[in-house]
């Protein structure tokens, strides 16, 4: 990750405003875009992109190289020709400050269908040229994933370990026959793909030209349910016999939690991985960098050390700790790929070897305010114990909003906040906590959107735990005022954060 002084913001897609009950790639993406370099921010960090299944959560995708379709803007395949305006007759009335997944897709899907066929009816030569490259070029994943979506729909949404033993195990004979099958829904995900990827090109481009850089997100592991496990099987930990995980990813009990996290994610067969010369990371880390400049990897500890956890167990008590080969995975993709433009999340239990780790490479840490006045002055993550090195954030988008973390911490976190900055400002604490992270000495700053706005606890994106109501949160077009990018300009020009 560059070194130079800067700032971003943190705000996922699905979070802008939109006639469509999502947020998408249209018209309020560029405008967040405007705003950002009005502001003089150089960062839009967004959440993993890909495909959600259930529980709508970003870090649970079918797949870890294809975008979500949900992304897709109407709006541009209205631009394209593929959908008119009786297409959008009778939308339903959606929430403004939230995403309804149920009614989004109920409402979208038939949109996308449609824009489908008429794109398969209609398309001229050069349009089915560049669907033809695009298949091409990305066909190392996208056949896999194509696939795997037509049959999951054809298997009425089962887990794919539920299928026929068949198709469950790939065997060639059963594959070739059920795509003779499905050759209009696999070409219907590829015509999916094809136009997220355009519509995010011409949206990176318009970023990257306004001198702003995406930071986008890798999780460490990737969902049971997914095209990467059923289509590489060999380097996963999986039973045999019933394609379940036979070793859990999860973290172990803590102060937070005494039965620790249990995620359910089949861990890797690092030795498996090793041998194939960690060929499915360096794809992985390639397809990442065709849509974003800078790379987050959650989880970072898990490539030093993970937390395994026995198939069959209920809670994370009874995992252990197995070593990971992240040096000879990280060398073997510098080699592949050149130095890595990575930010580290390396919060939770971090060992020395962690950030011995971390350092080999030298990504990148990442340091919280909100964790910052709970202990003693050794807390890392007070400004002042900060290396120049590191992103810090007000908070993640686990976290609550400032304003809803101020409202409910402890009495002793209150007064050493207080203490620290002496008095709260009239703008409130959530510039407070803006302006000690922009005044830090951290290379870069990146601020959740939910605070520059100064929003409470209902505008949180994710409660760790609470199985409903996460990644739903929506901002509304009149919240961006000249005032507050005015405020953020100066606040950050002022901190050395803009760019020359």
């Amino acid at each position: 990750m560059p070194s130079l002084r800067a700032s971003g913001i943190l705000l996922h897609p699905t979070s802008f405003p939109s006639p469509f009950g999502i947020g998408d790639l249209g018209t309020n993406a560029y405008q967040l875009i405007d705003f950002l370099r009005e502001s003089c921010q150089q960062y839009w960090q967004v959440l993993p992109l890909g495909p959600t299944g259930f529980g709508n959560s970003p870090y649970m995708c079918y797949s870890a190289m294809a975008g979500n379709p949900l992304l897709i803007s109407p709006e541009k395949l209205k631009e394209e020709g593929l959908l008119t305006d009786t297409d959008f007759a009778n939308l339903p009335n959606f929430p403004e400050d939230r995403v309804d997944y149920d009614l989004v897709i109920k409402a979208k899907i038939p949109l996308l269908e449609t824009a489908c066929a008429n794109f398969k009816s209609n398309a001229t030569p050069e349009q089915q040229q560049a669907l033809a490259e695009f298949c091409q070029s990305k066909a190392y994943w996208l056949d896999d994933y194509a696939l795997f979506m037509a049959l999951k729909e054809h298997q009425k949404n089962a887990s794919w370990h539920h299928w026929e033993p068949g198709l469950a195990k790939r065997q060639p004979q059963a594959n070739e026959a059920v795509k003779l099958q499905l050759v209009g829904e696999l070409y219907y995900h590829k015509f999916l793909q094809y136009e997220f990827f355009r519509q995010w090109s011409e949206l990176k481009q318009y970023a990257n030209e306004a001198g702003i850089h995406i930071i986008g997100d890798i999780p460490i592991y990737v969902a049971h349910d997914s095209a990467d496990v059923w289509a590489n099987p060999d380097i996963f930990c999986l039973d045999e016999e019933t394609g379940e995980a036979a070793l859990m990813a999860g973290v172990p009990p803590d102060y937070f939690s005494a039965t620790g996290q249990l995620w359910g994610n089949p861990v890797y067969d690092w030795e498996e991985l090793e041998k194939q010369d960690f060929h499915w990371w360096i794809k992985r880390f390639e397809a990442m960098l065709d849509y974003v400049d800078i790379i987050r990897i959650d989880h970072f500890r898990g490539f030093e050390a993970y937390w395994a956890i026995p198939q069959g167990e209920e809670t994370a008590i009874n995992g252990e700790w197995i070593q990971a080969p992240g040096d000879k995975l990280f060398a073997s993709i510098k080699n592949k790929l050149g130095k890595l433009p990575v930010l580290a999340e390396d919060l939770g239990l971090i060992t020395p070897e962690v950030e011995a780790l971390r350092e080999r490479f030298e990504f990148p840490g990442m340091k919280v305010l909100h964790f910052a006045f709970g202990s003693d002055p050794a807390n890392p993550f007070l400004p002042f114990n900060l290396p120049r090195n590191c992103v810090i954030y007000t908070g993640t988008h686990d976290n609550d909003t400032t304003v809803g973390w101020f409202e409910q911490i402890s009495d002793y976190e209150r007064y050493n906040l207080l203490m620290y900055m002496g008095c709260m400002s009239p703008d409130g604490i959530h510039w407070d906590l803006i302006r000690l992270a922009l005044t830090s000495v951290a290379n870069q700053t990146i601020i959740p959107l939910q605070d520059i706005f100064g929003l409470d606890s209902p505008a949180r994106m994710n409660f760790p735990g609470k199985p409903e109501g996460n990644w739903e949160w929506r901002y509304q077009q009149h919240m961006f005022t000249p005032e507050i990018s005015e405020k953020l300009r100066n606040l950050t020009r002022l901190c050395g954060r803009a760019p020359e």
